[in-house]
């Protein structure tokens, strides 16, 4: 799902997050100068200080210029950054990544059922995830904790569902992550978390398709808490 920032960052700043998140700065304000800042990336203060204006720019890192240095805080766009990061090196190193997302059961505005019917989609869907989704999509409100995990979908590899275009319009391409979803009632797969391209939908709404109804199969209802399990 595509995020819009301001400053595009590059590996420099994006180290220097980790260095600020390494002192403390996910759990709140911590205290930096440039000039330790500066020694610690072995670059100068300019840098050090231009560093912290990019990502403030992009909206990774909240500042506050103090008399003695900078109180700066990781922002939750910084901490998804890094958790990014983290899938990276997990997809690198690790053979089973897996992620849990909590959350509870709420109702979609029809998009998914539309979309996921059209032929360019529905084709794809049969071809490469092996059923013929229902025409519609579970939707998931996910926990604060879980909105932070789902950067971790990175470590995943999808199954690309391929854009496409008619007439009409072009349709973008979406991201399939193979998944089993759990509730009081049991748990049940195969299932897709669905993650289109372009989205109205903000990182703490989750769609997941399966062949069947997953509200009837569950015994769902708006409220129910979920958990999804998402592995390769």
């Amino acid at each position: 799902m595509a995020e819009s920032t301001g400053q595009v960052v590059g590996h420099d700043e994006l180290a220097t997050l980790k260095l600020l998140a390494l002192d403390g700065a996910l759990d709140g304000a911590t205290r930096v100068s440039c000039a330790a800042l500066a020694e610690r990336l072995d670059a100068s203060n300019q840098t050090a200080s231009r560093r912290l204006q990019r990502l403030e720019d992009a909206g990774l890192l909240d500042r506050d210029i103090v008399s003695d240095g900078q109180d700066v805080t990781v922002t939750d766009a910084g901490e998804r950054r890094l958790q990014s990061e983290y899938a990276d090196y997990r997809r690198i190193f690790e053979t089973d990544a897996s992620v849990h997302l909590n959350g509870v059961v709420t109702s979609g505005m029809g998009e998914g059922r539309h979309y996921i019917t059209l032929p360019g989609y529905m084709e794809q869907f049969i071809d490469k995830l092996g059923y013929e989704p229902f025409a519609g999509t579970l939707n998931l409100e996910l926990t604060e904790d879980s909105v932070r995990r789902r950067a971790r979908l990175g470590a995943v590899e999808p199954v690309t569902i391929e854009g496409w275009e008619d007439d009409e319009r072009t349709y973008g391409p979406a991201y399939c992550y193979p998944a089993s979803v759990e509730s009081g009632d049991g748990e049940y797969e195969p299932a897709h978390v669905i993650a289109p391209e372009r989205t109205h939908h903000g990182e703490e709404q989750l769609e997941v398709i399966a062949p069947e109804k997953l509200r009837d199969v569950l015994g769902l209802a708006d409220g129910d808490e979920v958990i999804v399990h998402v592995s390769e």
